[in-house]
């Protein structure tokens, strides 16, 4: 008996020791909208407990030591949690977890609903690392979106099927989100409004879109900003600029802030073109999303941002060799002025989700969009023709032996604009089984002020060349006694107020015919707007039918369309002359689209390919010009289009573990204007091929290379803006473009470093680039030139960006 005692008493120490030994940590696990979660696993080594159908816990842990406990559930994200506590102490520890949202981080989507809907997904480790002049996720999406181009590198404007730049729809959080009105070259843009450092995920479609997104003809892109699970501190510098991004969470999981900051400067770019300049851009932004769950049903969002675009622009000389071996010319111009740009662009969003239960879901957005922009120039250029002695072995080899034409132009501008745009949107969701229905309701209102005061006067040797259309004389053997004039002149004063009311309603459903999955989607969108006492309407059906065989090969089809209908914006109300126009209507098109995915593998690796033929009937069509980025309108609805083609992708891992991209597109859209036959429009880029790489040394695998290969045949452009389409078509030469990018990284998740001065950095890595490493030059735009003696204009290319390295630091806290 006295044994048993013994024994008794001494586990009882040893009990009390290992005890005294712990402490205890506590609490409750839910998701983002306060709900339990039942089943987390919580863990640290061998030591483990779950949460019950409350959500609690209790896990007994050592003491005075730091340990990491892990919470894992298979429908969230894990989450971990640091922890050091006293002998016999408790801690109580509640923890959000977040759920998993279906991945779009690779291009190769899994999620078979986004395949039916028709979305492209962007990884965006790529998007931040893609080698180009101007980064971001517009630039990825012109090397992975189907039917996508763009002919600037300077520029984050693109055109999808035919389409303009003003034919896309950009949402961040569901907010539509728009670009300055009076940018007119790629070199003015600076930063694209989306932060790729905020951005969780991206949804993009070339066309056939549901009627849950807005009204507009060629494409949507989806942008939703993350939000942030722990404290983080990210940079990035190299000679175009810089950028931060700083992110945390508080303590009770409940709110969480990420705020952007955004540097960058042209300069380095845009002094390899060839005119000389006195370059001074400052292009610089802010951006912070903040969201707060106030209970378990309601919270709250609130998405700010400020940018400003100063753009000083100072030209002095130019020099340009063109024509051929048998006939070269040369342009000599020297310039003389100044351009003073000025983008003020403020924007800020407030939401409220509302949770009622598992089958409704409600969404309240207001928002509010001004910007202040000033163009101001006056530039005054000298220019001299020649031809250029090619003689190799003559003293002046090289040099303009005569002048063919002198001459000298004068550009003015005092363009003014402050728009103000602020709306409300209300949105419901309810699901059901296997349905789902959308619907939602939005107002919203536009004042434009707006002043445009534009001219331009040509002197060729000594005469004032007068506008086209004007009465020609025998100068100078006839004296000409009419006003002299300018060869353009420009001028328009608006105040416009618009009024918009739309809404949309949405069904879709996922069933199964057999073995097969379907997915279909019909949808209806409607708008009112009202300008000058006018009102107009508009109706677009729209539908989408997926179907996914249960074949032993993985295979997607896709038929979508409808009718998309575009509401006029104030740029396309305002014509040539500058007088906006209120009687515009919508331009409309009749779109269909078919498709197929197909993913395969190949070497024991994955792949995907993807391939869709479309065709656009556009009636009640507002015929443009282009001239680099700015879009002039005839705003008169004059016309009919077409666009059809066909686009196809091919990704997957050519290189095991990473991913890349070859997209091919054939493209032909033509418009007929006041019955006179049908012309190429500015879009009608025939090919395209894009080329997206990446790769890295297998004994180094740190060390990582990136390329980026583009090819567009010619668009038609570079004509005089007074020209007549009928009577001048031509094309600019085809757009060729390499950049790459090799990268070493020093510190990241799957390498580690034992260097001290690491120590501290999450990631760390450098690299340089070469844009435009063939030094090809490009042609945006013609400058026209007149020969005195021949009477002949002649067409000297304006040409982008030459060979430019870049250095680049990238790190993390």
């Amino acid at each position: 008996m006295k044994h048993k005692l013994l024994i008794s008493f001494l586990f009882s120490l040893l009990y009390l020791a290992s005890w005294a030994q712990k402490a205890t940590v506590k609490g409750f696990v839910n998701d983002q909208n306060g709900n339990a979660i039942s089943n987390v696993s919580i863990v640290y080594k061998d030591i483990g407990t779950t949460t019950d159908t409350k959500g609690f816990y209790v896990i007994e842990i050592p003491s005075n030591k730091e340990i990491s406990l892990s919470y894992k559930h298979i429908g969230y994200s894990s989450s971990f949690e640091k922890v050091r506590l006293e002998k016999g102490s408790t801690k109580n520890l509640n923890v959000v977890l977040l759920e998993k949202i279906e991945s779009i981080e690779e291009i190769n989507i899994i999620s078979h609903k986004q395949e039916a809907e028709g979305i492209t997904g962007v990884k965006m480790e790529t998007a931040k690392i893609l080698p180009s002049a101007n980064a971001g996720i517009e630039s990825a999406i012109t090397k992975i979106g189907l039917g996508v181009s763009s002919d600037n590198e300077l520029s984050t404007q693109y055109k999808v099927r035919g389409g303009n730049f003003d034919e896309n729809l950009v949402y961040v959080n569901g907010i539509e989100v728009y670009r300055p009105f009076l940018v007119r070259s790629g070199q003015q843009e600076g930063l694209s409004f989306v932060n790729v450092d905020m951005t969780q995920n991206v949804k993009f479609s070339s066309g056939g879109f549901q009627a849950k997104y807005g009204d507009k003809l060629s494409s949507v892109l989806d942008i939703t900003y993350r939000k942030p699970t722990e404290f983080g501190l990210k940079s990035e510098l190299s000679l175009l600029g810089a950028t931060t991004t700083v992110e945390g969470i508080t303590n009770n999981k409940k709110t969480t802030a990420i705020l952007g900051l955004r540097y960058r400067d042209n300069s380095l770019l845009v002094n390899s073109k060839d005119t000389e300049t006195n370059f001074d851009p400052r292009f610089m932004d802010v951006q912070s999303y903040i969201t707060h769950q106030l209970n378990k049903k309601l919270s709250v969002d609130f998405l700010g941002t400020f940018s400003l675009n100063d753009y000083r622009y100072q030209p002095t000389a130019r020099r340009t060799k063109f024509g051929t071996l048998q006939d070269p010319k040369e342009l000599v111009i020297y310039y003389n002025g100044l351009e003073n740009d000025q983008y003020i662009t403020s924007f800020g969003a407030v939401s409220a989700n509302y949770k009622l239960n598992d089958e409704w879901k409600f969404k309240l957005i207001s928002s509010i969009f001004n910007t202040q922009e000033e163009e101001f120039f006056d530039i005054a250029a000298s220019y001299e023709l020649g031809s250029p002695d090619n003689d190799a072995g003559s003293e002046n080899y090289g040099e303009s032996e005569f002048t063919e034409g002198i001459g000298s132009q004068i550009d003015h501008a005092r363009n003014a604009l402050d728009a103000l745009i602020g709306n409300i949107e209300a949105k419901a969701n309810y699901h059901f089984k296997s349905n789902t229905i959308d619907f939602g309701i939005k107002y919203q209102i536009e004042n434009i002020k707006d002043r445009l005061i534009e001219w331009q006067l040509i002197d060729s040797a000594g005469f004032s060349i007068r506008p086209p259309g004007h009465l020609a004389n025998n100068q100078p053997y006839e004296a000409y006694e009419g006003p002299i004039v300018p060869f353009q002149d420009i001028r328009g004063v608006n105040t416009t107020d618009m009024q918009r009311i739309m809404g949309f309603a949405q069904w879709n459903r996922k069933t199964y015919i057999g073995e097969h999955q379907l997915w279909t989607s019909i949808g209806i969108r409607g708008q009112q707007w009202e300008i000058e006492n006018k009102r107009q309407m508009i109706f677009s059906p729209r539908f989408q039918i997926a179907l996914k065989p249960d074949w032993e090969k993985e295979m997607l089809f896709r038929l979508s369309g409808g009718s998309y209908e575009q509401p006029p914006f104030y740029k396309e109300l305002r014509n040539a002359d500058g007088i906006v126009q209120s009687e515009v209507e919508a331009q409309k098109s009749l779109h269909l689209v078919v498709g197929n995915d197909y993913s395969f593998t190949m070497w024991k690796r994955p792949f995907k390919l993807v391939t869709e033929a479309y065709y656009k009937h556009l009636t009640n069509v507002n015929p443009y010009t282009i001239d680099n980025v700015r879009l002039r309108y005839a705003a008169n609805n004059n016309a009919v289009a077409y666009a059809t083609g066909i686009d196809i992708r091919l990704n997957g891992e050519f290189v095991p573990g990473t991913e890349s991209w070859f997209n091919f597109s054939y493209l032909t859209t033509k418009e007929n204007i006041d019955d006179k036959g049908y012309i190429s429009r500015p879009s009608d880029q025939r090919l395209k091929f894009s080329l997206l790489f990446q790769d890295y040394v297998p004994s180094m695998p740190q060390l990582k290379m990136y390329m980026n290969l583009v090819y567009n045949t010619g668009v038609p452009g570079g004509s005089p803006t007074y020209a007549d389409p009928y009577e001048f078509q031509t094309r600019l030469g085809d757009y060729k473009r390499a950049d790459i990018g090799i990268f070493y990284v020093l510190k990241d998740a799957q390498k580690k470093s034992s260097k001290r001065w690491l120590a501290p950095f999450k990631e760390f890595s450098v690299g340089g680039e070469i844009f435009n490493m063939f030094d090809i030059r490009n042609a945006i735009t013609n400058t026209w030139v007149r020969d005195v003696y021949s009477k002949r204009m002649y067409a000297v290319k304006n040409t982008m960006t030459g060979r430019v390295f870049n250095f680049k630091i990238k790190m993390a806290l």
